[in-house]
């Protein structure tokens, strides 16, 4: 059973850091791209960052951009997320995500296959 745990949420002053982590066990992920989506309350589900099976290609959504850094140890089948300067729109849901396949061209955001349950992080002003 292919499963992704996320772990790191909680709660934050603006200005301050979080670093989310998802654990991906049943199956490896090293030849595929992931990447961190999240849900804010009443809206959609957006793209946050995502990045290539060997972790040299990377994209962040431009919210975020200069403040959160995606990265991946695949020898511990793990990803990151480092979440720097949050601030109150940052709370929200943050879901670990994979793509089933590998990518011949590297795009973003992935098409996400699997999803982890979510971690909730919240960003007191």
């Amino acid at each position: 059973q292919v499963q992704l745990v996320e772990s790191g949420g909680g709660l934050v002053q603006a200005g301050g850091s979080l670093r989310l982590a998802c654990a991906a066990s049943g199956r490896t992920f090293n030849n595929n791209p992931m990447g961190w989506f999240r849900q804010a309350p009443g809206k959609e589900r957006e793209f946050v960052a995502a990045i290539s099976s060997s972790g040299a290609n990377t994209c962040t959504t431009d919210s975020v951009k200069g403040r959160f850094t995606i990265s991946r140890d695949n020898a511990k089948n793990t990803l990151y997320l480092q979440m720097n300067s949050l601030k109150p729109e940052d709370t929200a849901v943050y879901y670990c995500s994979a793509a089933s396949r590998p990518l011949k061209v590297w795009r973003c955001p992935i098409e996400a296959d699997y999803w982890g349950q979510g971690t909730q992080v919240t960003v007191s002003s």
